[in-house]
């Protein structure tokens, strides 16, 4: 593995490159973790593909964001740093929210996507008034730099099937990097009104112990995908990489059988 620091406007982004001639995959961690998330899976990717991890601004080995950025021209950034013109994808959440801006607004860079748990951008989430209190301590946490107490609600949320010393790691990591970045991540372009013109093999899979309306958007975008494999998991929460990476390594390798290299 190559660790680097790859230029992004106004930045940099930590990445690691498996290097060789395999077949390119990219691994984009969720917006409640870091790229440390995808280490229960490499050794085994490593051995079948050139795989490309990176943490995004603020995230794990990444330097906080001092200028205004998307999560999309990041990745199309760490993709041209590595000449890589067509790649596969793994996004868990916020990454598989990019994948699919990717996927839409530069349909040849993608050449199948494993959804894990991801972000719909163009989703309208529902209101939650039983959640008064947790946002207002978020937001109090958020206000004062507190992480710990930040990764604990994310905890709550997004951390049903229980919490361990890597599970909470990674919600540090989001915890510092949500108060290091402030308001300068930008939204990716919607994708939910354009899921429709996907054309290339696309797996959604979700565990049922999730946060309720994650689970809903993930069913509404995979009616809308042609062909999407969509696998509902029992006792899953919003960390399948950390959960059960055995099923997600036989959901990419599965999903990658389906693309004519």
């Amino acid at each position: 593995m190559a660790e680097t620091m790859v230029a992004v406007d106004g930045g940099e982004v930590w990445a690691d490159d498996s290097g060789g001639d395999a077949a390119p995959l990219v691994l984009l961690h969720p917006g409640v973790g870091d790229s440390r998330i995808w280490e229960p899976l490499l050794p085994a990717l490593t051995a079948s593909y050139r795989v490309i991890r990176y943490d995004a601004r603020g995230y794990g080995r990444s330097p906080a964001p001092t200028a205004k950025f998307t999560l999309l021209a990041d990745l199309v950034a760490v993709l041209g740093h590595y000449g890589l013109d067509q790649v596969a994808i793994v996004g868990c959440s916020q990454g598989g929210g990019s994948g699919l801006a990717l996927a839409l607004e530069q349909p040849a860079q993608v050449s199948a996507l494993v959804l894990l748990c991801p972000g719909i951008p163009g989703f309208a989430w529902p209101d939650q008034p039983d959640e008064e209190e947790l946002e207002a301590d978020y937001e109090r946490a958020l206000a004062t730099g507190d992480v710990d107490a930040l990764a604990g609600i994310l905890q709550q949320i997004w951390g049903a099937a229980g919490s361990t010393p890597a599970v909470m790691e990674q919600f540090r990591s989001a915890a510092r990097a949500e108060i290091s970045s402030g308001d300068l991540q930008q939204p990716d372009p919607p994708v939910l009104d354009r899921l429709g013109e996907l054309a290339v093999p696309v797996s959604l899979l979700v565990g049922d112990a999730d946060y309720p309306p994650l689970i809903e958007s993930n069913r509404q975008a995979a009616a809308r995908i042609p062909g999407c494999q969509l696998t509902e998991v029992p006792g899953l929460d919003h960390l399948p990489p950390l959960r059960d990476p055995d099923l997600v390594l036989a959901t990419i390798v599965t999903t990658l059988a389906r693309v004519p290299w």
